[in-house]
């Protein structure tokens, strides 16, 4: 079942300082290696939501350190391979370098058809409903495993 994915994260400092530049330097390599990877459909690339010397890196509402991701995946095996058997991997090991705590879950997880393209508003709000309600069938993190 195709599954949507969006994340979210506040920088330590603005996209061009260098206490962020490895993580910006390899957000398209990253976006690349997603696009290349078993299971990709689609990813969020909205020109609006690029950040000036951010390259490919997204932000939400003119915040330029609060970073996102949005995309679709044929299913949550093939997400979870490319978060975490990718270079993706290695870069969200090494996170807290670049990125501040995030009060309650940072992404979510929910179900969705193959031909559907979520906005960031979508994506906020299943990330709300999963810091409200809990893991569920309709948002969840990597870890549901499909009880209530």
């Amino acid at each position: 079942m195709p599954i949507a994915h969006f994340n979210i994260a506040r920088l330590r400092a603005l996209p061009g300082e260098p206490e962020v530049a490895e993580f910006i330097d390899a957000v398209t390599q990253v976006n690349r290696i997603a696009e290349r990877s078993p299971g990709f459909i689609w990813r969020l690339a909205d020109d609006s939501t690029r950040v000036e010397r951010g390259g490919d890196f997204q932000a939400v509402g003119g915040d330029p350190l609060l970073a996102i991701s949005l995309s679709i995946w044929q299913d949550a095996a093939a997400l979870d391979g490319f978060v975490h058997r990718t270079l993706h991997g290695a870069f969200l090991k090494r996170r807290a370098l670049w990125f501040l705590p995030w009060e309650g879950p940072n992404y979510v997880i929910w179900p969705c058809a193959a031909d559907d393209r979520p906005d960031i508003a979508a994506g906020m709000a299943m990330l709300a409903r999963r810091a409200a309600e809990g893991d569920s069938a309709a948002a969840h993190g990597f870890g549901w495993t499909g009880e209530s």
